[in-house]
């Protein structure tokens, strides 16, 4: 049993899926939040503003692994405002981060940090490894690529470092799966746009087996944590329909789905853009998906 764990924003959905994986594997795990301090039987919440050194710095001390998830939510409308929380969110929590660990006298061992598999760009015709991935051009990529490059850019010799370019990660309590589910029950269980983009995605089970691989292995640089088949958003929302037994889904042409996105207060680029990524770096070095088809996911997921 490892001796402590700290987990960055660890109160949301993929905070809590790492907490319950965690919880009976390290002797301590603290949680830094915005919300306030707290105990429970699985952790102690700490308060951080994500921008300032303070008290929370003084958890590092002797940290065997940090994960960060901080960052404003891409699931609003990318107005200039919400844009500049995004990008901010992101680069303050990462770049103090840095700052406090430079500060440690024993710093944590390993340090993860989010990344997002959004940095490739939108590929229908090429799969996207870590090795030979092609990064584009847009918000969401320049937010991404600023991102990695606030973590990376400071060294932090006695810390290793892995960025993990996360996508979709499927669970029960929360994520995309959710809303997803209820828009099938509702008879909108179709194609979404074209229906040939790539979604790639991951089970919670897996998403947070492969974090634990990865310290395990003391992997660092650039990992895709990725299922290792993505699949087309017409044959997603198709094995959704029958996991589900619904037999109607109603497409979403791109016209209506822009106006949905309007009212809904989100993006359409979040289920258009073919996000077409492979776990090279996870396979090569022999971690094996429990989850490894949409149909196992979606079997555990709607039991």
């Amino acid at each position: 049993m490892k001796n402590k764990l700290i987990i960055v924003a660890g109160t949301g959905f993929l905070g809590q899926v790492i907490l319950n994986h965690f919880k009976d594997k390290f002797e301590e795990i603290v949680i830094l939040t915005r919300g306030k301090p707290k105990t429970t039987a699985n952790a102690k919440y700490v308060n951080w503003d994500a921008k300032t050194l303070s008290g929370w710095k003084n958890e590092l001390e002797n940290c065997d692994v940090l994960i960060n998830l901080a960052g404003k939510s891409v699931d609003c409308r990318y107005t200039d405002k919400n844009k500049k929380e995004i990008l901010a969110s992101r680069i303050d929590s990462t770049s103090i981060l840095n700052k406090a660990i430079l500060q440690c006298k024993n710093p944590p061992k390993n340090w993860l940090n989010s990344s997002t598999s959004t940095i490739y760009r939108h590929s229908v015709d090429m799969q996207m490894t870590e090795e030979n991935g092609e990064i584009g051009n847009d918000f969401s990529m320049n937010v991404a690529k600023a991102w990695e490059k606030t973590f990376f850019e400071i060294e932090t010799p006695k810390t290793l470092k892995t960025a993990l370019r996360t996508s979709i990660v499927l669970g029960k309590n929360g994520g995309a799966f959710i809303p997803l589910k209820r828009l099938t029950q509702f008879g909108l269980g179709g194609k979404q746009g074209k229906g040939n983009q790539f979604i790639s995605w991951i089970h919670e089970k897996d998403f947070a087996r492969a974090i634990e691989f990865i310290i395990e292995k003391e992997m660092t640089g650039i990992i895709n944590i990725v299922s290792p088949k993505p699949i087309r958003n017409r044959d997603f929302m198709s094995e959704l329909r029958k996991s589900l037994k619904i037999p109607i889904g109603i497409p979403t042409p791109k016209p209506i789905l822009k106006i949905g996105a309007k009212i809904i207060g989100t993006e359409t680029e979040l289920v258009l853009k073919s996000r077409n990524v492979i776990p090279e770096r996870l396979q090569e070095n022999g971690f094996k998906f429990e989850f490894d088809t949409l149909e196992k996911a979606f079997k555990h997921l709607t039991s």
